[in-house]
Protein backbone atom coordinates (compact mmCIF):
# COMPACT_ATOMS: atom_id res chain seq x y z
CA UNK A 1 0.00 0.00 0.00
CA UNK A 2 1.37 3.40 -1.00
CA UNK A 3 1.78 5.84 1.84
CA UNK A 4 -0.55 8.84 2.02
CA UNK A 5 1.09 11.92 3.50
CA UNK A 6 -0.54 15.31 4.12
CA UNK A 7 1.38 18.54 4.43
CA UNK A 8 -0.91 21.11 6.06
CA UNK A 9 0.22 24.73 6.00
CA UNK A 10 -1.66 27.71 7.45
CA UNK A 11 -1.76 30.60 4.97
CA UNK A 12 0.08 33.82 5.95
CA UNK A 13 -0.12 32.60 9.54
CA UNK A 14 0.84 35.62 11.65
CA UNK A 15 -1.22 37.99 9.51
CA UNK A 16 -4.18 35.59 9.43
CA UNK A 17 -4.21 35.37 13.23
CA UNK A 18 -4.30 39.17 13.43
CA UNK A 19 -7.09 39.30 10.83
CA UNK A 20 -9.13 36.69 12.71
CA UNK A 21 -9.10 38.98 15.76
CA UNK A 22 -9.49 42.25 13.84
CA UNK A 23 -11.94 41.76 10.95
CA UNK A 24 -11.24 45.29 9.66
CA UNK A 25 -7.85 44.00 8.49
CA UNK A 26 -9.46 41.52 6.08
CA UNK A 27 -8.64 42.27 2.44
CA UNK A 28 -6.03 44.88 3.41
CA UNK A 29 -2.25 44.87 2.81
CA UNK A 30 -0.96 43.89 6.26
CA UNK A 31 2.63 43.35 7.39
CA UNK A 32 3.61 41.73 10.69
CA UNK A 33 7.10 42.52 11.96
CA UNK A 34 7.09 45.97 13.49
CA UNK A 35 7.13 49.63 12.60
CA UNK A 36 8.73 50.53 9.25
CA UNK A 37 10.72 53.38 10.80
CA UNK A 38 12.71 50.89 12.89
CA UNK A 39 15.17 48.17 12.05
CA UNK A 40 13.57 44.80 11.47
CA UNK A 41 12.28 42.45 8.82
CA UNK A 42 8.92 41.25 7.61
CA UNK A 43 7.76 38.19 9.57
CA UNK A 44 4.56 37.69 7.55
CA UNK A 45 2.65 39.55 4.85
CA UNK A 46 -0.94 39.23 3.71
CA UNK A 47 -1.56 38.15 0.14
CA UNK A 48 -2.76 41.69 -0.60
CA UNK A 49 0.66 42.98 0.54
CA UNK A 50 2.49 40.32 -1.45
CA UNK A 51 1.00 41.74 -4.66
CA UNK A 52 3.32 44.72 -4.10
CA UNK A 53 6.37 42.46 -3.87
CA UNK A 54 6.52 42.31 -0.06
CA UNK A 55 7.77 39.01 1.32
CA UNK A 56 9.01 37.48 4.56
CA UNK A 57 12.60 38.39 5.46
CA UNK A 58 12.48 41.71 3.63
CA UNK A 59 13.58 44.81 5.59
CA UNK A 60 10.55 46.68 6.91
CA UNK A 61 11.82 49.92 5.37
CA UNK A 62 11.81 48.29 1.93
CA UNK A 63 8.30 46.93 2.51
CA UNK A 64 7.13 50.47 3.30
CA UNK A 65 8.69 51.76 0.08
CA UNK A 66 6.82 49.12 -1.91
CA UNK A 67 3.49 49.77 -0.19
CA UNK A 68 3.28 52.90 1.99
CA UNK A 69 -0.42 52.23 2.63
CA UNK A 70 0.24 48.83 4.19
CA UNK A 71 -0.74 48.32 7.83
CA UNK A 72 2.34 47.46 9.90
CA UNK A 73 1.80 45.45 13.10
CA UNK A 74 4.12 44.37 15.92
CA UNK A 75 4.30 40.60 16.33
CA UNK A 76 2.56 38.91 19.27
CA UNK A 77 4.18 35.52 19.83
CA UNK A 78 1.92 34.32 22.70
CA UNK A 79 -1.09 34.94 20.46
CA UNK A 80 0.47 32.94 17.59
CA UNK A 81 1.58 30.13 19.89
CA UNK A 82 -1.98 29.80 21.23
CA UNK A 83 -3.38 29.58 17.69
CA UNK A 84 -0.70 27.03 16.79
CA UNK A 85 -1.58 24.79 19.73
CA UNK A 86 -5.26 24.81 18.71
CA UNK A 87 -4.26 24.04 15.10
CA UNK A 88 -2.16 21.04 16.17
CA UNK A 89 -4.97 19.80 18.43
CA UNK A 90 -7.34 19.75 15.45
CA UNK A 91 -4.86 17.76 13.35
CA UNK A 92 -4.18 15.28 16.17
CA UNK A 93 -7.87 14.40 16.12
CA UNK A 94 -7.49 12.87 12.65
CA UNK A 95 -4.24 10.89 12.96
CA UNK A 96 -1.80 10.01 15.75
CA UNK A 97 1.04 10.18 13.22
CA UNK A 98 1.65 13.93 13.29
CA UNK A 99 4.90 15.86 12.83
CA UNK A 100 4.71 19.61 13.55
CA UNK A 101 7.08 21.81 11.57
CA UNK A 102 7.25 25.17 13.29
CA UNK A 103 4.07 26.90 14.43
CA UNK A 104 2.04 26.87 11.24
CA UNK A 105 2.64 23.64 9.37
CA UNK A 106 2.73 19.90 9.94
CA UNK A 107 3.03 16.55 8.20
CA UNK A 108 0.40 13.89 8.84
CA UNK A 109 0.46 10.25 7.78
CA UNK A 110 -3.09 9.07 7.04
CA UNK A 111 -2.16 5.77 5.40
CA UNK A 112 -5.03 3.36 6.01
CA UNK A 113 -7.25 6.03 7.56
CA UNK A 114 -10.14 5.56 5.14
CA UNK A 115 -12.97 6.06 7.63
CA UNK A 116 -13.11 9.73 6.62
CA UNK A 117 -13.52 9.00 2.89
CA UNK A 118 -10.96 9.78 0.19
CA UNK A 119 -7.81 11.77 1.01
CA UNK A 120 -9.30 14.84 -0.71
CA UNK A 121 -12.51 14.52 1.30
CA UNK A 122 -10.50 14.30 4.52
CA UNK A 123 -8.40 17.30 3.50
CA UNK A 124 -11.51 19.38 2.91
CA UNK A 125 -12.95 18.29 6.25
CA UNK A 126 -9.76 19.38 8.04
CA UNK A 127 -9.74 22.72 6.25
CA UNK A 128 -13.39 23.37 7.15
CA UNK A 129 -12.74 22.62 10.82
CA UNK A 130 -9.71 24.94 10.89
CA UNK A 131 -11.71 27.71 9.23
CA UNK A 132 -14.73 27.23 11.51
CA UNK A 133 -12.87 26.97 14.81
CA UNK A 134 -9.86 29.22 14.22
CA UNK A 135 -11.03 31.52 11.38
CA UNK A 136 -7.82 30.61 9.55
CA UNK A 137 -7.30 29.14 6.10
CA UNK A 138 -5.05 26.18 5.36
CA UNK A 139 -3.53 24.71 2.21
CA UNK A 140 -2.94 20.98 2.01
CA UNK A 141 -0.69 18.90 -0.22
CA UNK A 142 -1.35 15.16 -0.57
CA UNK A 143 1.26 12.73 -1.87
CA UNK A 144 3.04 9.46 -1.20
CA UNK A 145 6.04 11.17 0.44
CA UNK A 146 6.88 14.25 2.47
CA UNK A 147 8.82 16.26 -0.10
CA UNK A 148 6.13 16.00 -2.79
CA UNK A 149 3.37 16.76 -0.26
CA UNK A 150 5.28 19.89 0.82
CA UNK A 151 5.62 21.15 -2.76
CA UNK A 152 1.98 20.32 -3.45
CA UNK A 153 0.84 22.43 -0.48
CA UNK A 154 2.93 25.35 -1.76
CA UNK A 155 1.16 25.12 -5.11
CA UNK A 156 -2.23 24.85 -3.35
CA UNK A 157 -1.77 28.25 -1.67
CA UNK A 158 -3.78 30.07 -0.74
CA UNK A 159 -6.70 28.10 0.67
CA UNK A 160 -6.55 25.04 -1.57
CA UNK A 161 -5.81 21.32 -1.89
CA UNK A 162 -3.50 19.63 -4.40
CA UNK A 163 -3.26 15.83 -4.60
CA UNK A 164 -0.47 13.99 -6.42
CA UNK A 165 -1.46 10.42 -7.25
CA UNK A 166 0.99 7.60 -6.45
CA UNK A 167 3.24 7.07 -9.46
CA UNK A 168 2.70 10.61 -10.79
CA UNK A 169 5.37 12.27 -8.63
CA UNK A 170 8.02 12.74 -11.36
CA UNK A 171 5.48 14.05 -13.84
CA UNK A 172 4.15 16.51 -11.27
CA UNK A 173 7.60 17.78 -10.29
CA UNK A 174 9.25 17.89 -13.73
CA UNK A 175 8.08 21.33 -15.00
CA UNK A 176 8.55 23.15 -11.68
CA UNK A 177 11.51 25.51 -11.17
CA UNK A 178 14.36 23.83 -9.37
CA UNK A 179 14.20 26.28 -6.45
CA UNK A 180 10.77 24.84 -5.60
CA UNK A 181 12.63 21.86 -4.19
CA UNK A 182 13.33 22.01 -0.43
CA UNK A 183 17.07 22.31 0.10
CA UNK A 184 17.75 24.35 -3.03
CA UNK A 185 18.82 27.77 -1.80
CA UNK A 186 20.55 30.54 -3.72
CA UNK A 187 24.00 28.93 -3.66
CA UNK A 188 22.76 25.50 -4.72
CA UNK A 189 20.57 27.06 -7.39
CA UNK A 190 23.60 28.90 -8.78
CA UNK A 191 25.56 25.63 -8.96
CA UNK A 192 22.69 23.91 -10.75
CA UNK A 193 22.26 26.83 -13.13
CA UNK A 194 25.94 26.54 -14.06
CA UNK A 195 25.12 22.96 -15.09
CA UNK A 196 22.20 24.14 -17.20
CA UNK A 197 19.61 22.95 -14.66
CA UNK A 198 16.58 25.21 -14.18
CA UNK A 199 13.72 22.71 -13.66
CA UNK A 200 13.23 19.77 -11.32
CA UNK A 201 12.81 17.48 -14.34
CA UNK A 202 16.27 18.44 -15.61
CA UNK A 203 17.70 17.78 -12.15
CA UNK A 204 16.05 14.36 -12.07
CA UNK A 205 17.61 13.46 -15.42
CA UNK A 206 21.12 14.63 -14.48
CA UNK A 207 23.57 11.71 -13.98
CA UNK A 208 23.99 11.18 -10.26
CA UNK A 209 27.85 11.10 -10.36
CA UNK A 210 27.87 14.60 -11.86
CA UNK A 211 25.57 15.95 -9.16
CA UNK A 212 27.47 14.19 -6.39
CA UNK A 213 30.76 15.61 -7.63
CA UNK A 214 29.40 19.17 -7.43
CA UNK A 215 27.21 18.99 -4.33
CA UNK A 216 28.45 15.97 -2.38
CA UNK A 217 26.01 13.94 -0.30
CA UNK A 218 23.37 16.68 -0.47
CA UNK A 219 23.36 16.19 -4.24
CA UNK A 220 22.23 12.59 -3.73
CA UNK A 221 19.34 13.72 -1.53
CA UNK A 222 18.27 16.38 -4.05
CA UNK A 223 18.45 13.86 -6.91
CA UNK A 224 16.15 11.51 -5.00
CA UNK A 225 13.75 14.34 -4.20
CA UNK A 226 13.68 15.42 -7.85
CA UNK A 227 12.67 11.88 -8.76
CA UNK A 228 9.90 11.88 -6.15
CA UNK A 229 11.82 9.59 -3.80
CA UNK A 230 11.65 10.42 -0.11
CA UNK A 231 11.60 7.62 2.47
CA UNK A 232 11.49 9.89 5.54
CA UNK A 233 8.80 8.91 7.98
CA UNK A 234 6.33 11.23 9.68
CA UNK A 235 7.74 11.32 13.20
CA UNK A 236 6.51 12.74 16.47
CA UNK A 237 8.63 15.67 17.70
CA UNK A 238 11.45 14.75 20.03
CA UNK A 239 13.44 16.86 22.44
CA UNK A 240 14.73 20.18 21.12
CA UNK A 241 18.06 19.97 19.28
CA UNK A 242 18.92 23.60 19.99
CA UNK A 243 17.66 26.74 21.72
CA UNK A 244 18.33 30.19 20.31
CA UNK A 245 17.49 33.85 20.73
CA UNK A 246 18.41 36.80 18.55
CA UNK A 247 17.58 40.47 18.27
CA UNK A 248 17.70 43.09 15.53
CA UNK A 249 19.27 46.36 16.63
CA UNK A 250 17.36 49.62 16.30
CA UNK A 251 20.49 51.08 14.67
CA UNK A 252 23.47 49.29 13.16
CA UNK A 253 26.37 49.62 15.58
CA UNK A 254 29.91 48.71 16.51
CA UNK A 255 29.40 49.80 20.12
CA UNK A 256 31.09 46.88 21.87
CA UNK A 257 29.66 47.50 25.37
CA UNK A 258 26.17 47.55 23.85
CA UNK A 259 26.79 44.39 21.84
CA UNK A 260 28.24 42.69 24.92
CA UNK A 261 25.19 43.71 26.98
CA UNK A 262 22.82 42.42 24.30
CA UNK A 263 24.72 39.15 24.14
CA UNK A 264 24.50 38.74 27.93
CA UNK A 265 20.76 39.40 27.81
CA UNK A 266 20.26 36.81 25.08
CA UNK A 267 22.43 34.26 26.90
CA UNK A 268 20.28 34.71 30.02
CA UNK A 269 17.13 34.09 27.96
CA UNK A 270 18.63 30.98 26.38
CA UNK A 271 19.84 29.76 29.77
CA UNK A 272 16.40 30.22 31.32
CA UNK A 273 14.75 28.25 28.53
CA UNK A 274 17.39 25.53 28.80
CA UNK A 275 16.85 25.20 32.56
CA UNK A 276 13.06 25.13 32.14
CA UNK A 277 13.57 21.96 30.09
CA UNK A 278 16.05 20.52 32.62
CA UNK A 279 18.62 20.61 29.84
CA UNK A 280 22.29 21.38 29.46
CA UNK A 281 24.37 22.29 26.41
CA UNK A 282 27.92 21.65 25.23
CA UNK A 283 27.98 23.90 22.17
CA UNK A 284 27.50 27.68 22.06
CA UNK A 285 27.08 29.47 18.72
CA UNK A 286 27.27 33.22 18.10
CA UNK A 287 25.35 34.72 15.18
CA UNK A 288 26.10 38.14 13.70
CA UNK A 289 24.39 39.81 10.77
CA UNK A 290 26.17 42.87 9.44
CA UNK A 291 24.71 46.03 7.92
CA UNK A 292 25.12 44.55 4.43
CA UNK A 293 23.01 41.55 5.63
CA UNK A 294 25.93 39.15 5.39
CA UNK A 295 25.52 36.63 8.22
CA UNK A 296 28.26 34.70 10.03
CA UNK A 297 28.21 32.12 12.83
CA UNK A 298 30.99 31.10 15.20
CA UNK A 299 30.79 28.07 17.54
CA UNK A 300 32.57 26.73 20.59
CA UNK A 301 32.14 23.20 21.96
CA UNK A 302 33.13 22.05 25.44
CA UNK A 303 33.30 18.48 26.78
CA UNK A 304 31.28 19.61 29.84
CA UNK A 305 27.61 20.48 29.43
CA UNK A 306 26.12 23.45 31.29
CA UNK A 307 23.00 25.54 31.74
CA UNK A 308 24.76 28.34 33.63
CA UNK A 309 24.20 31.83 32.24
CA UNK A 310 27.75 32.82 33.20
CA UNK A 311 29.33 29.85 31.43
CA UNK A 312 27.21 30.26 28.30
CA UNK A 313 27.97 33.98 28.18
CA UNK A 314 31.71 33.56 28.78
CA UNK A 315 31.95 31.24 25.79
CA UNK A 316 29.81 33.49 23.62
CA UNK A 317 31.78 36.57 24.66
CA UNK A 318 35.03 35.01 23.46
CA UNK A 319 33.40 34.31 20.10
CA UNK A 320 32.08 37.89 19.90
CA UNK A 321 35.48 39.43 20.68
CA UNK A 322 37.14 37.26 18.04
CA UNK A 323 34.49 38.01 15.40
CA UNK A 324 34.66 41.79 15.96
CA UNK A 325 38.46 41.79 15.87
CA UNK A 326 38.39 39.98 12.53
CA UNK A 327 35.69 42.10 10.89
CA UNK A 328 35.04 45.63 12.11
CA UNK A 329 31.74 46.34 10.38
CA UNK A 330 28.45 47.65 11.73
CA UNK A 331 26.32 44.91 13.29
CA UNK A 332 22.61 44.70 12.37
CA UNK A 333 21.61 41.58 14.34
CA UNK A 334 23.13 39.52 17.14
CA UNK A 335 22.07 36.10 18.35
CA UNK A 336 23.16 33.11 20.42
CA UNK A 337 22.30 29.42 20.20
CA UNK A 338 23.06 26.46 22.44
CA UNK A 339 23.08 22.93 21.07
CA UNK A 340 24.55 19.46 21.67
CA UNK A 341 21.91 19.22 24.36
CA UNK A 342 21.51 16.66 27.11
CA UNK A 343 18.56 16.30 29.47
CA UNK A 344 18.26 15.38 33.13
CA UNK A 345 20.75 15.94 35.93
CA UNK A 346 24.38 15.30 35.00
CA UNK A 347 26.34 13.46 37.68
CA UNK A 348 29.67 14.99 38.70
CA UNK A 349 32.40 13.59 40.90
CA UNK A 350 32.81 16.94 42.62
CA UNK A 351 30.31 19.80 42.95
CA UNK A 352 31.73 22.50 40.70
CA UNK A 353 31.42 26.26 40.76
CA UNK A 354 29.34 26.25 37.53
CA UNK A 355 26.88 23.90 39.24
CA UNK A 356 26.44 26.36 42.11
CA UNK A 357 25.91 29.12 39.56
CA UNK A 358 23.12 27.06 38.00
CA UNK A 359 21.36 26.91 41.37
CA UNK A 360 21.60 30.71 41.59
CA UNK A 361 20.28 31.03 38.03
CA UNK A 362 17.25 28.91 38.91
CA UNK A 363 16.46 31.19 41.84
CA UNK A 364 16.64 34.18 39.50
CA UNK A 365 14.39 32.30 37.04
CA UNK A 366 11.69 31.98 39.70
CA UNK A 367 11.76 35.70 40.45
CA UNK A 368 11.67 36.64 36.77
CA UNK A 369 8.78 34.27 36.13
CA UNK A 370 6.78 36.06 38.82
CA UNK A 371 7.79 39.68 38.20
CA UNK A 372 9.03 39.75 34.59
CA UNK A 373 12.38 39.11 32.92
CA UNK A 374 13.66 42.67 33.41
CA UNK A 375 12.91 42.59 37.15
CA UNK A 376 16.48 41.40 37.78
CA UNK A 377 19.39 42.66 35.72
CA UNK A 378 23.04 41.72 35.91
CA UNK A 379 25.73 44.39 35.89
CA UNK A 380 26.36 43.81 32.20
CA UNK A 381 22.74 44.18 31.11
CA UNK A 382 22.20 47.42 33.07
CA UNK A 383 23.52 49.01 29.88
CA UNK A 384 20.15 48.03 28.35
CA UNK A 385 17.84 49.44 31.04
CA UNK A 386 16.41 52.03 28.65
CA UNK A 387 15.91 49.50 25.86
CA UNK A 388 13.80 46.84 27.55
CA UNK A 389 10.57 48.71 26.86
CA UNK A 390 11.47 50.17 23.48
CA UNK A 391 14.15 49.29 20.95
CA UNK A 392 15.10 45.83 22.20
CA UNK A 393 12.87 43.36 20.35
CA UNK A 394 14.06 39.77 20.83
CA UNK A 395 13.15 37.64 17.84
CA UNK A 396 10.45 35.04 18.42
CA UNK A 397 11.81 31.54 19.04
Amino acid sequence: MARCIFHIDLDAFFVSVEQSLRPELQGRPVVVGGRPDRRGVVASASYEARKFGIKAGMPLSRAYQLCPKAIFIEGNFPRYRDASEKFMTILAGYSPSLEPVGLDEAYMDITGCDSHGTPCQLAERIRREIKTKLKLTASIGIASCKVVAKIASDIAKPDGVVEVAPGAEKEFLAPLPVNSLPGVGRKTEAVLKSLGITTIGQLAALPLPVLKARLGSSGVVLHNYANGIDTRRVELPGEAKSISRETTLARDTLDQPLLKALLRYLCEQVGAELRSQDGQARRVTLKLRYADFDTVTRSSTSPEATSSDDVIFSRAEVLLHKALSQRRELVHLIGVEVSALTYGKQLRLFESSPRRLEYLDRAVDRIRKKYGFASIQTGCTLHLKDLFASDLKPAMP
